[in-house]
């Protein structure tokens, strides 16, 4: 497991300070995994399983600290950057996303969820994520399914997106809507089928 946070940031100091800092004292860097580190175990976690993910956070956290020179500074929160680091690395392990989305497929129980919409449009957590919406998020194009799953796993906003993926936000808006008609056309079946169990 990601380990808690060892110690809380010191207050008002900006992730884009912390990162310059690191440049002349590399410690300095240690404070963003303290912050992050759980977010982002939580977000891969989802995505491709509690074994994987603890490798691709700390992967993520080597390639930022190498890469910290290159942080746009004109951002003073990382989380994006990181983010859109861990996705990157995500794209190597698509047969692990596809072969957990399989195994939620196939397990015995289902959780009750409110619609499709509410699905993609609120927070999905694991437990919410049944053997439908497993199938449908197997489906999507890796690009459409990045985007969703970083705004619903990963609470990013659509500008955060844009900036984690390095794409414009119109197109961030287009995979979103893109993956949501999607996702809706994939399970409204199913949720019809839950609301009248009697049918064939």
């Amino acid at each position: 497991m990601v380990p808690p946070m060892t110690a809380p940031p010191a207050a008002g100091v900006s992730d884009s300070h912390r990162i310059r800092e690191s440049l002349t004292r590399p410690e300095a860097f240690a404070e963003l995994f303290d912050e992050y580190a759980a977010m982002l175990y939580r977000y891969i976690s989802k995505r491709v399983g509690p074994e994987a993910a603890e490798d691709l956070v700390g992967e993520t956290f080597l390639i930022a600290f190498a890469r910290r020179a290159q942080f746009d500074h004109g951002y003073g929160d990382a989380r994006p950057w990181l983010f859109g680091i861990a996705t990157k690395l995500l794209s190597r392990h698509h047969r692990t996303e596809a072969a957990r989305y399989r195994a939620i497929q196939r397990a015995p129980h289902e959780v009750a969820v409110p619609s499709p919409a509410d699905l993609v449009a609120d927070q999905v957590s694991a437990e919410a994520v049944r053997p439908a919406l497993a199938r449908a998020l197997s489906k999507l194009p890796r690009r459409d399914r990045d985007v969703l799953l970083l705004i619903a796993w990963g609470d990013l906003s659509y500008e955060e997106v844009a900036r984690s993926l390095g794409i414009p936000i119109g197109t961030v808006r287009s995979r979103m809507h893109r993956a949501r008609r999607t996702l809706r056309s994939m399970l409204e079946p199913d949720v019809r089928k839950e609301a009248q169990p009697w049918t064939i």
